[in-house]
């Protein structure tokens, strides 16, 4: 029988657990978007289409399966190429459709065409695959293949153009709603590497276990908690992995910005990584923390991509596989041998707890605008219980490294890309995601607010339990910071300052949210209390102090040394 193409994409994509797509429709798109919310899909339209990219994205984290992201031809799929560069980088599985002319049209010799220019070429080295659906049989494989490239290997997004003359054409087909044949998950490591690495593990004297962000992707957190109770073991976060394992926060240290991570590391003889490139904000396992004992050092890295294996360091064991088939391997294979834990394991625990406790005490008190310290305590203090953390900004993710309290299961943040204004839109995506109930912060500074504040109106619409907890110095607080360190002071700072006029609790208001001004620490509890209960996606404005911002951030130095510039 026939069916038209926009109908079997979307049966193709429901074959693989995706029922929510991020876009704003065109002519090309209004079939399809009419379709879905038909069907039941959460159809989510953003104000801009760069936001229903990063949307897609954190939809993708949240759930271990391929975000969809539409952008409408010529203008729209532009808008959308900086999220695909972020996918890229980011290792998110995003699946990018993108609109455009009529493949007559597209193939012509001519100039002057409107809302035209040939997008697949430029865009192709910003995704794993790129295609265009120019007949409608070539619909399955390309929808397949797209899916197939972003979920295998080292994730990653997908371009997949839909032209206009395809919009209504059928195809004919045999399977209308067919079953999921590419979730390429739950592949499992050959048997002799497994027992090599449980011999590693059994005979160590005092390993960690490095988690990256591809643990929280892949949502392999339960087996990872076996997995370090059986090693009993230090878990390392590296950077982009801050999402906490229930059952295993107090054992979990910030790799480089504790102390105990710091001396757990360089104690190791063992490291097993999981879910992590080993990058340079890990000193690709190499440099700074764990240079003193290198030579000692054994490694197990389980990597689903085998051409990433030994780049940035030499690996002993290395398990090829995905973290959802791997990783209870290890468990199953460790069941009957546990390890006695680590001989400092209880040391670093009081230890870490201790810092964490003497920061929160210690951070600057009694301020008016409050100290950024102070205000990443207070904010992250009344934080909510199962509650997902979104963060975004310059020196607001450097004092939160530090100084946050809360210890979230779910994190979502933009690491490796360092993207700013990812944080509105990631919060709205992760919300979506999550349908719409666990409560949501989004941890922020004023620059980075800015970027998508349109897509306040996008989450009151949702309505989304979403509260923005902004801290406002009106200035690039990271950037006037590099001036100063730059230049003798006082000197000219273009380009950094910005209104102190601004109010972001009345932009808010103007939104249709629920909006809070807070000049003092000790309102911002009860702020961020009354905006959680307000029942409307909220933001609370904060007033920081500007100087501090700029000149305080703490443990700059261990940050700067992630840009390695070819030393490493």
């Amino acid at each position: 029988m026939g069916i038209p193409v926009y109908k079997r994409i979307l049966d193709l994509f429901e074959a693989e657990g995706v029922n929510t797509l991020f876009g704003i429709p065109d002519p090309n798109f209004v079939h399809m978007f009419a379709e879905a919310d038909a069907r039941g899909w959460s159809v989510v339209a953003p104000h801009h289409e760069l936001s229903a990219g990063f949307m897609a994205e954190a939809a993708s984290r949240m759930t271990g399966k391929p975000g969809l992201c539409i952008g409408t031809l010529g203008p729209g799929v532009a808008n959308i190429s900086g999220a695909m560069m972020c996918a890229l980088v980011e290792n998110s599985p995003v699946i990018f459709l993108g609109g455009q002319r009529a493949r007559i049209t597209e193939r012509r010799v001519r100039r002057g065409r409107i809302q035209f220019v040939a997008q697949e070429g430029l865009f192709t080295p910003s995704v794993k695959y790129s295609s265009s659906i120019e007949y409608p049989d070539q619909t399955d494989e390309i929808v397949r293949e797209a899916i197939r490239r972003a979920m295998s290997g080292t994730p990653g997004p997908s371009y997949i153009e839909f032209p206009s003359h395809v919009i209504l054409e059928e195809l004919d087909v045999s399977d209308p709603l067919p079953p999921s044949r590419y979730r390429l998950v739950g592949q499992g490591a050959g048997a002799r590497e497994v027992a090599e690495a449980v011999k590693l593990i059994q005979d160590a004297k005092s390993p960690v276990l490095l988690v990256g962000h591809g643990v929280h992707t892949s949502r392999t957190g339960p087996s990872v908690k076996e997995l370090a109770d059986l090693m009993n073991c230090p878990v390392i976060q590296t950077s982009g992995g801050t999402s906490f394992i229930p059952g295993l926060e107090e054992r979990t240290f910030a790799y480089g910005f504790s102390p105990a991570a710091v001396e757990a590391v360089v104690a190791s003889d063992l490291c097993v990584a999981l879910g992590t490139e080993l990058g340079e904000p890990s000193h690709y396992g190499r440099t700074r923390h764990w240079a003193a004992n290198d030579a000692n050092r054994k490694w197990v890295l389980v990597e689903q991509d085998p051409v990433a294996i030994g780049v940035n360091r030499p690996i002993d064991v290395p398990l090829v596989g995905d973290l959802r088939g791997v990783v209870p391997q290890l468990v199953e294979a460790l069941r009957e041998t546990p390890r006695q834990p680590s001989a400092d394991l209880d040391r670093w625990i009081i230890q870490d707890a201790e810092e964490l406790a003497q920061l929160a005490e210690n951070a600057p008190t009694g301020r008016t605008p409050v100290h950024p310290a102070r205000f990443i305590v207070e904010a992250t203090k009344a934080f909510p219980q199962d509650g997902i953390m979104v963060r975004d900004g310059g020196a607001t993710v450097i004092f939160g490294w530090t100084y946050s309290q809360a210890k979230p299961r779910d994190v979502i943040w933009n690491q490796n890309f360092g993207h700013l204004g990812t944080g509105l839109p990631y919060a709205v995506g992760a919300s979506v995601a999550e349908g719409r109930k666990r409560p949501v912060m989004l941890l922020t500074s004023d620059s980075a607010f800015l970027f998508h504040i349109a897509e306040l109106e996008t989450a009151a619409r949702e309505n989304l339990p979403l509260v923005c907890v902004v801290g406002v110095d009106h200035q690039w607080g990271l950037e006037v910071g590099v001036y100063k360190r730059t230049f003798a002071q006082p000197s000219p700072q273009p380009g950094v300052h910005w209104s102190k006029d601004v109010r972001f609790d009345k932009i808010a208001e103007g939104f249709g949210c629920h909006g809070e001004y807070v000049e003092k620490e000790d309102e911002m509890g009860p702020a961020i209390e009354r905006a959680f209960a307000s029942g409307k996606t909220a933001v609370v404005h904060v007033c920081i102090d500007p100087k501090a911002n700029s000149e305080e951030m703490p443990k700059y130095d261990e940050f700067r040394t992630w840009y390695a510039e070819g030393t490493q």
